[in-house]
């Protein structure tokens, strides 16, 4: 398992993700900017060096530095559907953070979508799930792209927050115990895997695996986390992600934990959805106010 220092180190010597002479285009901007945010498409490292995985990055106006925040993606064990995924952009979040003063990087990770290669946070079995290997793997990936941009110039090292989505915010639980000098905080929309088993809603595969597994992440957990779901979210029911905060907080992680109103026919992708950003908004800014006052020495 690498540390998020560990993994910085290695994209800043070009060895996690290197590339042959005859390999991809090289990591970085990959076309003009665009609307809207000043979108613009990049190329990031990933622990598996046979995968360039493609992200999206979103800026404010001008130079900068900005604070960094990373959005990671949803995900499924079905390889079809991960196959078939469409590259994460997250618009609506995106932009909400972007008005804030965020440069904000969604990285697609390797086995979903455009950038393929082998799905490296695989969970295993529904029986047998390795949901602390998966969440660890997942925590890899999100470091590896984010080391890259974090190099760059119009971002400054300090204030970066981590925000997951399903199987990202599961991740971003596993990234809790960097240094909060690292990651400023986490907002995890309903973390957790093995939701929809067997394609049934409020059907969980293990659940008492994945709740051993919550704690566990909490044991070395030092970047304060706030746990957001939706009323109607089938996939982690607010009573299951209750469970599993509370587990997170018992091994030892500070989280505050909120449920928001229903949103659409399926709360579950609440983050990916105009009206669910508005919804999550003022948890949002609850959750970034800590931050206010290092972006207040910036200015």
């Amino acid at each position: 398992m690498h540390s998020f220092k560990l993994i910085l180190a290695l994209v800043a010597l070009g060895i996690v993700g290197s590339q042959t002479a005859t390999a991809q285009p090289p990591f970085g901007a990959q076309g003009a900017e665009g609307e809207p945010n000043r979108m613009q498409q990049w190329l990031v490292p990933s622990p598996d060096l046979a995968t360039t995985p493609h992200a999206l990055l979103f800026r404010p106006p001008g130079d900068g530095p900005f604070r960094l925040a990373v959005i990671a993606h949803a995900s499924t064990q079905n390889v079809l559907r991960r196959a078939q995924m469409p590259q994460p952009e997250y618009r609506a979040l995106a932009g909400w953070l972007v008005a804030r003063g965020f440069a904000v990087l969604v990285p697609e990770r390797p086995g979903h979508g455009a950038t393929g290669g082998k799905y490296l946070e695989d969970q295993g079995g529904c029986d047998e799930a390795d949901y602390i290997g998966a969440g660890r793997v997942t925590a890899d990936e999100i470091a590896a792209a984010v080391g890259l941009v974090r190099k760059q110039g119009f971002i400054r090292q300090d204030g970066m927050v981590v925000i997951g989505h399903s199987a990202g915010a599961w991740g971003a639980l596993a990234l809790a115990r960097e240094s909060p000098r690292d990651i400023a905080a986490i907002i995890a929309f309903a973390p957790g895997r093995g939701g929809h088993a067997n394609d049934l809603p409020n059907q969980v595969c293990a659940p008492h695996t994945l709740l051993s597994a919550a704690a566990e992440f909490g044991k070395a957990a030092r970047v304060p986390v706030t746990w957001l779901v939706a009323a109607n979210d089938s996939y982690f029911s607010p009573t299951l992600s209750k469970q599993l905060a509370d587990a997170f907080r018992g091994g030892g992680g500070k989280v505050e934990f909120r449920v928001l109103a229903a949103s659409g026919s399926e709360g579950h992708w609440l983050p990916e959805t105009e009206a669910g950003v508005k919804i999550a908004g003022p948890e949002l800014d609850r959750a970034l106010k800590a931050l206010a006052p290092i972006a207040a020495k910036k200015r």
